[in-house]
């Protein structure tokens, strides 16, 4: 059983319940009704606030493959993202369940733009019954048709669980709450958002949909340039996205 569904079948028996308690029944089926009530609670309190946020806030959510690929990038160590930039971005494609795809047409599983500009940083994790969401004008400046159904289904490594995986566009994400692909377009949590550290933008965060550190490194090689690299940034100032990426880049500048 999902755990979104569960989160569903838990909350229609408390409403059940409560209005069984309301109705006058005899007290034989009102003291049922309190039972199946504090049961469907007990099981609610038992999720994890995050899963029980992300399967209320945002029901597009992967749930499940979701924390597998935040417990990926947790395994990646400074060293794995110090390699060349064509090594670490394959890395962090790995981690969140995407293949490396760069023959095929965009819209057809081609994910060489991901991580590789400003603005496909999100590693979505959302359920395969969302993924062909249209943005319709809810994001403002991304296209009002943007099929990505298609693509996500041939890019997503099936391993990780099910749903799929898909680096969205990270613009709008420095609202509370964020107004991006993920949030709005897909109603999916991000499982992690890939930040470059300023002021030299030389570093990266990968951190998770409350902001917090996952893993940190520095690549080496061809980079994206210096420009997309600090637009990307921007993208993210003044919200919780930054605050790891100033902390590591302070920490880099410190040490210069």
């Amino acid at each position: 059983l999902s755990l979104s569904l569960s989160f569903r079948i838990q909350r229609q028996r408390m409403v059940r319940s409560y209005f069984c308690l309301l109705d006058g029944r005899s007290a034989l089926t009102r003291t049922g009704c309190l039972l199946l009530c504090l049961s469907a609670c007990l099981v609610l309190a038992s999720m994890p606030v995050a899963v029980a946020e992300s399967v209320a806030m945002y029901p597009g959510t992967a749930v499940a493959r979701l924390q597998r690929v935040v417990a990926n990038a947790k395994t990646l160590t400074v060293a794995d993202l110090s390699a060349g930039w064509d090594t670490v971005r394959r890395r962090i494609l790995a981690a969140g369940g995407l293949k490396d795809i760069t023959d095929a047409a965009p819209g057809n599983g081609y994910t060489g733009h991901a991580f590789n500009d400003y603005n496909h940083c999100d590693l979505t994790t959302m359920r395969f019954d969302f993924a062909d969401e249209d943005n319709q004008g809810r994001v403002d400046m991304i296209a009002y048709n943007n099929p990505l159904g298609n693509g996500i289904r041939i890019a997503s490594d099936q391993s990780l669980g099910p749903g799929g995986s898909w680096s969205t566009c990270m613009m709008g994400c420095n609202t509370d709450p964020p107004q991006d692909v993920a949030h709005v377009q897909f109603r999916s949590r991000i499982a992690f958002k890939l930040v470059w550290c300023p002021p030299a933008f030389s570093r990266l965060v990968l951190v998770d949909d409350a902001g917090r550190l996952l893993a940190h490194g520095e690549p080496s090689g061809r980079l994206p340039s210096l420009q997309q690299r600090s637009m990307n940034y921007e993208l993210v100032r003044g919200s919780k996205y930054a605050v790891e990426a100033e902390r590591i880049g302070a920490v880099e500048g410190a040490q210069a």
